[in-house]
């Protein structure tokens, strides 16, 4: 599996951001797919997730409410819609493929990952 984030840029604090991850790959159906971030001097952290059905989802306390991931079975794509970004949203982002396809928050248990694309909210 091949993965390949977009959509990452600057934006006010506020602002929104949709993010999109492509992946390749025959396994993408039955594979659950999260997003994590990194930011200078921290520990990779777990951002939200979505089973290989999409009829289960997961977020981290910091984004629940703002953040939305999907997913599109024919366009092999996962997404993460962020809105009401803040200064502390500002990081890399990677998208993650897990061949057990139930969600995890653990990065260790994901098996593919993207090269990432920053997120910066600055004013």
């Amino acid at each position: 599996v091949q993965l390949v984030e977009s959509g990452g840029g600057l934006v006010q604090p506020g602002g929104s951001l949709r993010l999109s991850c492509t992946a390749s790959g025959r396994t993408f159906s039955t594979s659950a797919m999260a997003w994590f971030r990194q930011s200078p001097g921290k520990e990779r952290e777990f951002v939200a997730a979505i089973a290989w059905s999409g009829g289960s989802t997961k977020y981290a306390t910091s984004v629940k409410g703002r953040f939305t991931i999907s997913r599109d079975g024919a366009e092999n794509t996962v997404d993460l819609q962020m809105n009401s970004l803040k200064p502390d949203d500002t990081a890399i982002y990677y998208c993650a493929a897990r061949l057990l396809g139930i969600t995890s928050s653990q990065a260790a248990n994901y098996n593919y990952w993207g090269q990432g694309t920053q997120v910066t909210v600055s004013s």
